[in-house]
């Protein structure tokens, strides 16, 4: 079996990423599922990894550049992998430990610095502790780890590749 050339993979990760935001804007505007803050940093990791996979695959990069793609790549996937593992431990937090819902993201963008905002995502709230969709008994968060854990793995290995 051959393995598709590294300009087809790269672009197929692309179609993928995309994919993800397809669906996540579907859940949002079809089935009323509002994103928490969480979400919508996970869903910004998922552009940038879809990017850097676009860019790869327009590029076709040797030599060096290689390096700079797998890399961008890796970043974006554990930004986005680190995101929703966050979320996910939200989720799973006992009752009683779960945050109270705090202000909206834009609210806290627009009142506050930025680092102190990113504290408030980031130490969470009744909303992102929620589970509100569910495939196969994992959250939406939960297939959002394995889909950028899947798509970062094959970026990298995909660009490295001889």
């Amino acid at each position: 079996m051959m393995i598709p050339g590294k300009r087809e993979l790269n672009f197929a990760g692309f179609l993928f990423c995309a994919g993800m935001m397809a669906y996540a804007l579907y859940a949002e505007y079809v089935l009323y599922l509002d994103p928490c803050p969480l979400c919508v940093f996970q869903r910004m990791a998922v552009i940038m990894l879809g990017v850097v996979l676009l860019v790869a695959a327009v590029h076709d990069p040797q030599g060096r550049s290689k390096y700079v793609y797998a890399g961008l790549a890796a970043l974006s996937a554990a930004v986005g992998a680190g995101v929703a593992g966050w979320h996910v431990r939200l989720q799973h937090l006992p009752p009683d430990n779960i945050p109270s819902c705090g202000p909206g993201l834009d609210y806290m963008l627009d009142n506050f610095p930025l680092g102190d905002a990113l504290k408030m995502v980031f130490a969470g709230s009744g909303e992102c502790a929620s589970i509100d969709w569910q495939l196969l008994g994992l959250s939406m968060p939960a297939w959002v780890l394995i889909a950028v854990l899947a798509a970062g793995g094959m970026g990298v290995w995909n660009n490295l590749r001889q």
